[in-house]
């Protein structure tokens, strides 16, 4: 089956209607939500819930990293030399790039998980 999957869509994660989608689909989300949570079986038999609860996470870092950027020059200006500060800036630029991006792919297995299908733009 050639599934298609919207561009987002997070590598190694299997299709939705394809076998393994599933399995592959709570495997990306656990690496989004704190270890502990792999302990928790209802988050294995309603894979929507875990992908509520990784969005949640993903959100949070995503506005962290938002926060960070908006305060660090004031908050480390003197305590850290200019360079530092502007390495700092560059992680949070960075990284909240990465975390919107996870966050994309968080919302299109969510979507999946819940049914809506795909179609190929014309």
């Amino acid at each position: 089956m050639n599934a298609y999957v919207p561009p987002g869509w997070p590598a190694g994660v299997h299709p939705p209607g394809t076998e393994r989608f599933e399995e592959t689909a709570m495997a990306w989300l656990l690496e989004f939500v704190p270890p502990e949570y792999r302990r928790y079986g209802v988050l294995r038999r309603y894979p929507v819930a875990l992908a509520r609860m990784a969005r949640q996470h993903v959100s949070a870092g995503v506005e962290a990293a938002r926060l960070g950027f908006r305060t660090a020059r004031t908050e480390l200006s003197g305590v850290i030399p200019p360079h530092g500060v502007e390495a700092v800036l560059d992680i949070y630029r960075r990284e909240g790039t990465r975390l919107v991006a996870i966050a994309e792919g968080v919302d299109l297995i969510d979507r999946a998980l819940r049914g809506e299908t795909f179609t190929r733009p014309l």
